[in-house]
């Protein structure tokens, strides 16, 4: 622990020697009575100081949460040496929020005794966040010294993003084979109804539809569309990140991720993810509970990483994008780089949408003239950009912070998706 001396002790030190030179000097004894009881004290408090030996140690109730939910630490603090005085103080690093109330302030502890301490803070953002040690101030009997100090702790919190509640999300054109939730266009073994046809020779008697039959006098079959399961990936624009008052587009991305591979593969679909930016980023698409973590996982590892690097979707390795997946895009429409990327993966004919985080909520203009032509003149190519991609048969849907993302999923739904590769 560091040892500081307390302004107190300079004081009392200073009022004595006055006394005491008063007596001397000027020849009052009253004056040297008044001295002599401070400066007993400085010499008392300079006999008596005892550097306190504290054993701490600190216990974390849980290493992963949700953003919103609260996360508890308690301190055991355990000293050889009596501490008259002693105050922990609880940091809380980025991410955290703590509880009001929750330091110790002036408690005695007595040697060999043990004493427990305890906060609550509130995780308010996702992301690795590592614990740092309590802060603990011991003074001695009279307040002369000050003994500063951190408990050696290192733990990391994951802090989830919270998914939001969807009820339809967007369908992919194309299925897979494997089965799954999703209906194919197709026609063939299925529970959902999709046309009638005359019989052939080979068809399964089971699928004959009898009242038709009878009232046409031919037999005729039902044919269903299929149960299949699609392939997902999620495309995470980490080139740019627009920031006002501790949120930004990077947070509301991060959030849209996470509730999207949560509602996939619980479907039964594949999804995989990709973090393109400065720093590239990859998950093949898989499926199960176990998928949902590593993408969650990785996903609050993200963050945008400054490059002047010009970099295209050559660099994705191939397996992450297969064929006939379907490509959700989450980005604020910022980088040239990435708004290229995605009009080459138009190109190579891939299955995509676009939800567009808007960031005007996180960019608002300066006064002046100049700033403010700026801003209108960024507004409308970035209105250019989205009516180039629509003209493509993209569906691009605008998500305002702070609004439900249901809606923006149900814009793009909305689009004629089944029918987007006649503008190919």
């Amino acid at each position: 622990m560091t040892l500081s001396v307390s302004p107190k002790l300079g004081a009392y030190a200073a009022i004595g020697a006055a006394g005491l030179l008063a007596a001397l000097i000027w020849g009052y004894p009253e004056a040297a009575a008044m001295g002599l009881p401070f400066m007993v004290a400085v010499l008392a408090g300079l006999a008596l100081v005892q550097v306190p030996r504290i054993e701490a140690s600190v216990q974390v109730d849980r290493d992963r949460l949700l953003e919103g939910d609260e996360v508890r630490l308690a301190m055991t603090v355990r000293s050889s040496t009596e501490v008259p005085w002693l105050r922990i103080a609880w940091k809380a690093p980025p991410g955290l929020a703590p509880v009001a109330g929750s330091d110790l302030l002036g408690v005695r502890l007595p040697a060999n005794e043990t004493l427990t301490a305890e906060t609550v803070l509130t995780a308010d953002r996702w992301g690795v966040v590592r614990l740092s040690g309590p802060l603990v101030r011991a003074h001695d009997d009279l307040g002369f010294f000050r003994f500063d100090g951190t408990i050696d702790f290192g733990q990391t919190l994951r802090i989830y993003p919270r998914p939001e509640r969807l009820r339809r999300i967007l369908s992919a054109a194309e299925t897979q084979v494997f089965s799954g939730n999703e209906l194919s266009r197709a026609h063939g073994d299925g529970i959902e109804f999709a046309d009638v046809r005359p019989y052939v020779a080979g068809d399964r008697p089971r699928r004959i539809n009898w009242r038709l039959s009878t009232r046409t006098g031919q037999l005729h079959i039902n044919e269903m569309h299929p149960e299949r399961s699609t392939d997902v990936v999620i495309f995470l624009d980490l080139y740019s990140d627009i920031r006002l008052g501790g949120e930004g587009t990077l947070d509301y991305a991060v959030r849209a991720a996470a509730s999207l591979a949560e509602y996939y593969l619980a479907r039964r679909d594949r999804v995989g993810l990709i973090g393109f930016g400065g720093l590239l980023r990859w998950l093949s698409p898989a499926m199960g509970s176990t998928q949902i973590y590593r993408i969650v996982d990785t996903l609050i590892d993200s963050e945008v990483v400054l490059s002047h690097v010009w970099r295209g979707i050559d660099v994705i390795p191939p397996g992450t994008l297969p064929p006939k997946c379907l490509v959700v895009a989450l980005t604020p429409m910022i980088d040239e780089r990435s708004i290229e990327a995605l009009l080459n993966l138009r190109a190579r004919r891939f299955d995509l949408a676009i939800v567009e985080v808007m960031a005007e909520a996180f960019a608002a203009p300066a006064s002046h003239e100049a700033a403010i032509l700026a801003y209108r003149m960024w507004r409308l190519e970035r209105a250019a950009t989205v009516l180039r991609y629509r003209s493509l048969g993209v569906p691009i849907a605008q998500w305002r912070p702070g609004r439900p993302l249901q809606g923006p999923l149900f814009e793009a739904r909305q689009f004629g998706r089944h029918d987007r590769w006649l503008h190919a």
